[in-house]
């Protein structure tokens, strides 16, 4: 990827973006039959444009077109090799438009222009190409079934999959969940968040002129009611695979139990942990992981480390170096690539978040403060393990500091939540390093870092983080097949063997 541009070159970019305005159905733009929506931007309050958002007709005509297109087996029956070159395709011209479609990710979600330049372009263009190439390198089996028989293990495409996104990342969790489904056949219809469609609907562009079939790769703008709720209930919909809020989590294994027993994924949200012992090496990285985990995107992000749970013997060291860290994270206008944090999402989700910044008889050890739609990255120090600053997912720029004075204080820490996404370790002690990541109930466990992994590795969660599979590496890919058995008999008629 090349340097950052200047925030003026950025907002020539977004002066002169034609910003789609329909839903993405059959390989083109179709009006949507529900109620206009208006696409907002949350730096600035003004209305980006206004979408022909769907309903339930649109998705009954959606997941039609779906079936066709998996039925005929155009894509579905494709020989995986021709799939990964049409993925490739996409993916050349997702890097061919990436500075369009990062401003337009900025514009659309608050997320600063740096974040979307330097992280969720180059990762969403890794993710389609690693589940491309990984298309026709995946193996099938056979089982150990004797000499009078062969028993073939076949991966099969689900069908026709709802993938339902989050408006934090938007076109990166489009990716991590279209890349896979995609590569192993299946026809895809996305329903975007409702505040930020504007990415994935440029995104199914681009597929169809990349070589993706009509059908195949659909979006659906809309909210909850007229478009996810039709999705998670619909009877030809053969899988949702959802990133989102435990809460909206429920509804769609509700929605699968009250309709057709579809598959559900689902990667929820978290009160990730970061512990620091005594022994940890070199505090000023140390430091400098904990604000990127902490901030990063506005702590908007199901992995953040929203509970700092650091050893009493380092916790004033670590403390100063943190808030001096603080310090180069500056808060503003999007679009400015000298910003770290941009803008919230919504009004509604900025009084949320608001609501956690003053909790009785406590004060902010850093920030606290809130400016329209910006929120100042703040930490709270001496948090109760009970309070509600400790337990529930605050997705803004919040911190909690808990101080502990053993390891085994600080994995009961830990594991006192409800989520099990993330935590990270920070030691120089090997053993106790694999002894906590063992003893955590986290799906990813990172040590002396902060972070997710990579494409390469299984991203989800214990608990109410996660259900029914993982995001990336091969065992997203094979979330969205379905494992058939072929026995063949090879047993010689002439035996006179019994059959019966």
């Amino acid at each position: 990827m090349s340097d950052l541009l200047t925030k003026a070159e950025y907002q020539a970019i977004a002066d002169s973006i034609d910003f789609p305005r329909a839903a993405f159905i059959d390989g083109k733009y179709r009006a949507g039959k529900g109620a206009k929506l208006a696409t907002v931007n949350p730096a600035t309050g003004e209305t980006i444009c206004e979408i022909a958002a769907c309903n339930a007709k649109d998705v009954d005509f959606a997941v039609e077109k779906a079936r066709t297109a998996f039925d005929k087996g155009h894509w579905a029956r494709l020989h995986p090799s021709e799939r990964k070159d049409v993925l490739i395709r996409l993916c050349k011209l997702i890097t061919r438009n990436r500075r369009e479609l990062a401003v337009m990710e900025s514009l659309d979600s608050g997320k600063p222009i740096r974040d979307c330049e330097m992280i969720d372009i180059p990762e969403t263009i890794h993710c389609i190409k690693w589940h491309a190439e990984a298309a026709d390198k995946i193996y099938d089996q056979t089982a150990p079934a004797g000499d009078d028989a062969i028993a073939m293990i076949v991966r099969e495409p689900v069908g026709v999959v709802g993938a339902v996104l989050p408006w934090n990342f938007p076109l990166l969790m489009m990716a991590w969940k279209i890349g896979p489904a995609l590569a192993a056949g299946n026809s895809v219809i996305v329903k975007p968040a409702e505040q930020t469609s504007l990415t994935a609907l440029r995104l199914a562009e681009l597929a169809s002129e990349a070589g993706v079939p009509n059908g195949v790769l659909q979006v659906l703008p809309g909210d909850g009611p007229s478009v996810g709720e039709p999705l998670g209930m619909h009877a030809g919909v053969d899988m949702i695979s959802f990133t989102g809020s435990t809460e909206t989590g429920r509804r769609f294994l509700r929605y699968s139990a009250d309709s057709n027993l579809k598959k559900i994924v689902l990667e929820c949200g978290g009160k990730n942990p970061a512990i620091v012992m005594d022994d940890a090496e070199n505090l000023d990285l140390v430091a400098a992981h904990i604000v990127n985990a902490a901030f990063w995107n506005m702590g908007e992000n199901c992995s953040a480390c929203s509970r700092l749970i650091v050893h009493k013997a380092v916790k004033a060291p670590l403390m100063e170096r943190i808030i001096a860290r603080l310090r180069d994270w500056k808060t503003g206008d999007p679009l400015d690539p000298q910003n770290h944090l941009g803008a919230l999402i919504d009004e509604a989700h900025v009084k949320k978040v608001a609501g956690y910044l003053k909790p009785k008889g406590r004060k902010p050890l850093a920030g606290g403060k809130v400016k329209g739609a910006f929120v100042e990255p703040t930490i709270f120090d001496g948090v109760p393990i009970g309070d509600k600053l400790a337990q529930e997912e605050i997705f803004g720029p919040v911190l909690s500091v808990i101080e502990v004075a053993s390891l085994e204080e600080a994995i009961l820490v830990a594991n006192d939540t409800n989520y099990g996404l993330t935590a990270s370790v920070f030691t120089a002690n090997g053993k106790r390093a694999i002894r906590a990541a063992r003893a955590i109930r986290a799906g990813t466990v990172t040590v002396n870092c902060y972070g997710e992994g990579d494409m390469a590795t299984p991203f989800g969660g214990y608990k109410q983080s996660g259900f029914g599979g993982r995001d990336n590496g091969v065992h997203a890919h094979d979330q969205y097949t379905e494992l058939k058995t072929i026995w063949i008999d090879l047993s010689d008629p002439a035996s006179g063997d019994d059959v019966g």
